[in-house]
């Protein structure tokens, strides 16, 4: 067993921390598979906790672990669109596959399959032997239809009448008596399995409190679903007279600072789209999602990764930089061939931050699995892509230390390939570390200004922690001229920088990194 135990020790908070998702009954069902025998996460063997803690994964995710609804499972089991969508991802499913969705909750306890509190509790201490945290789900804005919420405190839900249910059942649903409105968010139509909550309600606000204090007894932290939708001003325009004025304190103010206020060390990662993070931000969540660089590494905008990565850097250290999770298409589907995986991979591996990987992704899994299966497609693992997946989560933990900065990169007037190459400098002592990605498929090179970074005085070696080549550099030509890197499409170099105290003045030729590639 190898620990990422750091100075801190196994239950503090590292900078930049690596999160590793896993869907949890999956997961299970694939152990259990592997041992021949039901496991919960009491029984999993040790080698298998092993496995989900890396050297440089420092968070585990275990995604979906709270009880689901039954209720919100047999709706799903009768709609058409997820039926087909459960057979694309898995074409033998049968309904036994079918856990319900883990963001349709009955209740905030872990479902037996998983072992309960005991079994949460076992899989802690696992991950903290190992030297990684525990983060599992919250889902702020709405519950299942048989959650025990609607019968003790209604008030903490959004309520509609008999008529405004007799003519548009698909928004509304009557619960024990009383009609109350179906969980949706502004830009699209009411989900059918779930009910809305009153994020104005002191009600709903007490009785999230009261949940989040006891899973702050059983793990590090909680990745809140759709968080910005729990936003006074996205409230309001979603719901109008629903649910009235804002009240003085917003929802994560005030649930954030009540689990604070007993737990000091619990963090909250927010998921948010709409461009929402610093608001998030500013109300107190540690780590908010980084839509935008995804969606601009994605469609192959380099000026406007660029742009974002020129963003203060201490926002930048409060995003989480991924290229897939449980919500997003794999990387290998979305990013298409290998080497601009590994590109891109490279890019946010290196990156402040708090970086996401998500169980599958490392061996190249190509299919899309609905949050709704307890059991995933048969697909064929790149053994070779995972071990350079392993390498770089190592390497990114040895990178990400220091000062990081933006490095501009500049072509000439015969030569604008160098507009796609992102380059980064991370700073500590008297070395750095300079990531060059080139983010095209076509061959890229320019000169990168890394002036400030280095003592003119002493001449400089560069390994590429990638590939293992090593260059000398006089630092007086480096400070005034600064680095010429040449990559080819979706090429990258990782490059250690140190001074050297005594060199010969001659550069050997095949030292050189001037060449093409």
């Amino acid at each position: 067993m190898t620990s990422n135990a750091g100075p801190g020790g196994p239950s503090s908070w590292r900078p930049n921390p690596v999160v590793y998702e896993l869907n949890t009954l999956i997961w299970l069902g694939e152990v259990a598979n592997r041992v021949g025998a039901p496991v919960t996460l009491e029984t999993v063997p040790a080698n298998e906790w092993d496995d989900v803690v890396p050297q440089g994964v420092t968070v585990v995710w275990l995604m979906g672990i709270w009880t689901r609804s039954r209720a919100g499972r047999d709706i799903a089991l009768a709609d058409p669109a997820l039926r087909s969508a459960w057979t694309e991802a898995l074409p033998d499913w049968t309904e036994s596959d079918v856990a319900g969705s883990a963001y349709c909750i009955l209740d905030y306890e872990p479902a037996p399959a998983i072992g309960g509190w005991d079994g949460l509790d076992c899989a802690r201490a696992e991950l903290r032997a190992r030297g990684a945290l525990l983060m599992v789900d919250w889902v702020p804005n709405h519950v299942g239809p048989d959650s025990p919420w609607l019968q003790t405190d209604p008030a903490a839900f959004v309520r509609g009448t008999a008529d405004e249910l007799a003519v548009d059942p698909g928004a509304f649903v009557e619960i024990a008596g009383g009609v109350f409105a179906k969980g949706k968010d502004p830009y699209f139509a009411p989900w059918p399995d779930v009910v809305q909550v009153d994020a104005f309600s002191p009600a709903l606000r007490r009785l999230a409190a009261e949940a989040l204090c006891r899973i702050a007894e059983h793990a590090d932290a909680v990745r809140c679903d759709m968080a910005m939708l729990m936003l006074d001003d996205v409230v309001a325009a979603t719901w109008g007279d629903r649910v009235g004025a804002p009240p003085a304190r917003t929802y994560w103010t005030e649930v954030m600072g009540a689990v604070h206020a007993q737990h000091p060390a619990f963090r909250f990662i927010a998921e948010s789209y709409w461009q929402r993070e610093w608001d998030l931000q500013q109300l107190g969540f540690d780590y908010c999602y980084d839509k935008e660089l995804y969606d601009r590494l994605q469609g192959e905008d380099v000026p406007r990764v660029r742009r974002h990565l020129g963003a203060d850097l201490v926002y930048q250290e409060r995003l989480v930089r991924f290229l897939e999770n449980h919500d997003e298409p794999r990387a290998a589907s979305t990013f298409g061939p290998l080497h601009r995986q590994m590109a891109a991979t490279v890019v946010v591996a290196t990156l402040p931050g708090l970086t996401l990987w998500h169980d599958g992704q490392a061996e190249g899994r190509a299919v899309f699995t609905p949050v709704f299966l307890s059991r995933r497609a048969v697909e064929p693992a790149d053994s070779e892509l995972k071990q350079w997946q392993l390498r770089m989560w190592k390497l990114a933990c040895d990178v990400r230390v220091g000062d990081w900065s933006q490095r501009e990169v500049r072509g000439w007037p015969d030569n604008d390939s160098a507009q796609a190459l992102v380059a980064s400098t991370w700073t500590t002592g008297d070395s750095f570390t300079l990531v060059v990605v080139n983010l095209s498929a076509n061959h890229a090179d320019g000169v990168v200004n890394i002036g400030d970074s280095v003592d003119r005085g002493s001449r400089w070696r560069l390994t590429d922690l990638l590939e293992g080549d090593s260059y000398l550099r006089d630092g007086a030509e480096l400070a005034d001229h600064g680095l010429y890197v040449a990559r080819p499409g979706w090429g990258a170099h990782i490059l250690r920088a140190t001074p050297v105290a005594a060199v010969s003045s001659v550069v050997n030729e095949s030292e050189s990194i001037d060449v093409d590639g």
